[in-house]
């Protein structure tokens, strides 16, 4: 997850790039970018974009009821994908990425995971965690959410999305995540196992830990393929994580692609400030690929 260390690294890290001129700082602090204007919008070898409409929607789960944002092609019916947003929660740059998962020909939900707690936008950009206002907003949200919860919304989310008219109930689904949610494609996974065929975790945190629950541990519970892209700060750190996610989908003969890329914890989210738009698309491009051979 975005801990302090992860900080830490990031700051570092544009120190020595000088990559975040003020300009980029406001625009990232506004949540200002478009699909039309994110960078990359399109990764190399991606087919010509669908149009797409979305709508906010209210989700009933065990524990409440769940804001998010569904998005899909203006017409036909298509494989679905649950979005799980990084620490900062869901907000403009999570709709934009969703819409444009949506334009290669998926029924996208992008969740809001701190709904026990308040509605989303709860931060405007990730820029905003790194502030002590916007860690003073979240920390409290994010003691409410817990393993078993996830597993909880994650059922109620793939049920709705089986009920809606955009989504090809022939088809498996899909879902990602960034940040930490990316152990919580794992426990989707785990919870429906029937209906989710491939899992695709972004610079995920705490996908190997000490405890029971474990999303590693949870790998034999799945019928999932899936795709682990790592940050190179955070395997520095927890170098033999990647080698403990092959061992376990190893073990539970799942098909796993983990890789370490070379770039920052959060590369991969467009309002983040080390956002990386060559690496960013190779891993957009390895999750279609994932999402083709599976859904």
């Amino acid at each position: 997850m975005c801990d302090d260390l992860t900080e830490t690294d990031a700051a570092r890290f544009l120190a020595r790039a000088g990559t975040l001129d003020r300009r980029r700082f406001a625009a990232l602090g506004a949540g200002a970018m478009t699909l039309a204007s994110m960078p990359g919008c399109r990764a190399q070898g991606e087919p010509p974009a669908l149009p797409v409409k979305g709508r906010d929607v209210a989700i009933t789960t065990p524990d409440g009821i769940t804001d998010a944002w569904f998005v899909a092609p203006t017409s036909g019916r298509h494989p679905a994908v649950l979005l799980w947003p990084d620490i900062a929660g869901l907000r403009p740059a999570y709709r934009t990425m969703a819409a444009h998962l949506a334009a290669s020909g998926y029924a996208v939900l992008a969740v809001n995971q701190y709904y026990r707690g308040a509605k989303a936008p709860v931060l405007d950009s990730l820029v905003a965690w790194r502030t002590p206002e916007g860690q003073a907003k979240l920390k409290p949200l994010i003691t409410q959410i817990t393993p078993a919860g996830i597993m909880r919304d994650a059922a109620a989310y793939v049920g709705w999305l089986d009920r809606q008219g955009e989504v090809d109930t022939m088809h498996r689904i899909g879902t990602c995540g960034f940040c930490m949610g990316g152990p919580y494609t794992v426990r989707t996974a785990a919870a429906e196992p029937d209906r989710i065929g491939a899992a695709a975790s972004f610079h995920g945190a705490g996908l190997v830990d000490t405890g029971p629950d474990s999303p590693h541990l949870l790998l034999p519970r799945t019928k999932a393929s899936f795709l682990f892209a790592i940050a190179q700060n955070d395997d520095a750190r927890s170098p033999d994580d990647k080698t403990t996610l092959k061992t376990a989908a190893a073990q539970a003969h799942r098909p796993a692609e983990i890789e370490v890329y070379p770039a920052q914890h959060g590369w991969c989210t467009i309002d983040a400030p080390v956002y990386d738009r060559e690496q960013a698309e190779k891993a957009w491009s390895r999750m279609l690929v994932l999402f083709k051979a599976n859904l």
